[in-house]
């Protein structure tokens, strides 16, 4: 059964795996429009692209992309899950940081809103085993009712086998020997319903 490490988000470590999730203050809505969820995404290519990126004003954004490695996500309306890797206990905590503070600042210059935009604190579930990654990879992949077609999630990228630089989809697909595996997988929840629920458990309860 899946077991991540409760209270991990105060206990990062080196070289680990961590189920992150993070939500909108009051369960407020996040996305409102196509355009948001596609600002956002433009973060994971900011910060975790091959190399350092700059700024219209020539400043180089903060650069995460040899510490820590995004695996898996799922953007919903008023929630993300991401599935990382980082090699330094500081990685997550500081690409996390970056992403919340710019998109924050997005939504509130775009909307007029005043105040925080993300519950105060995210949540990051330690996976202390690695054949837990594929059960948290498809958790996170089936969190919207149309996954298989959804737009904002990494699924498009496993399906089609061409991930761009800042997606890590080959520590999941290692797992399976071929991509029809993998969605196989995917669709037999019933089976797996109770790993399922342990997972949705430990986020209700961190």
């Amino acid at each position: 059964m899946y077991m991540p490490t409760k209270n991990s988000r105060k206990k990062y470590a080196d070289d680990q795996y961590y189920h992150v999730y993070t939500r909108g203050i009051n369960k407020q809505i996040l996305f409102h429009e196509e355009k948001d969820y596609a600002f956002f995404l433009s973060l994971f290519k900011r910060y975790l692209s091959n190399e350092p990126l700059s700024s219209p004003y020539r400043t180089t954004y903060p650069w995460y992309g040899d510490r820590i490695k995004l695996i898996t996500f799922c953007l919903m309306p008023n929630h993300v899950h991401m599935l990382l890797y980082q090699a330094d206990q500081d990685a997550m905590k500081e690409l996390l940081h970056s992403i919340m503070t710019s998109y924050s600042m997005f939504y509130n210059q775009k909307y007029k809103h005043y105040g925080p935009v993300f519950q105060s604190r995210y949540l990051a579930n330690l996976i202390d085993k690695d054949n837990y990654l594929t059960h948290v990879s498809r958790y996170i992949h089936l969190n919207p009712n149309k996954w298989s077609i959804y737009p904002y999630s990494s699924i498009k990228y496993y399906r089609n086998n061409q991930s761009p630089e800042w997606l890590h989809t080959s520590e999941i697909k290692k797992y399976f020997d071929n991509l029809k595996d993998y969605f196989i997988f995917l669709n037999d929840y019933q089976d797996h319903k109770e790993m399922l629920d342990e997972i949705k458990y430990e986020l209700a309860h961190s």
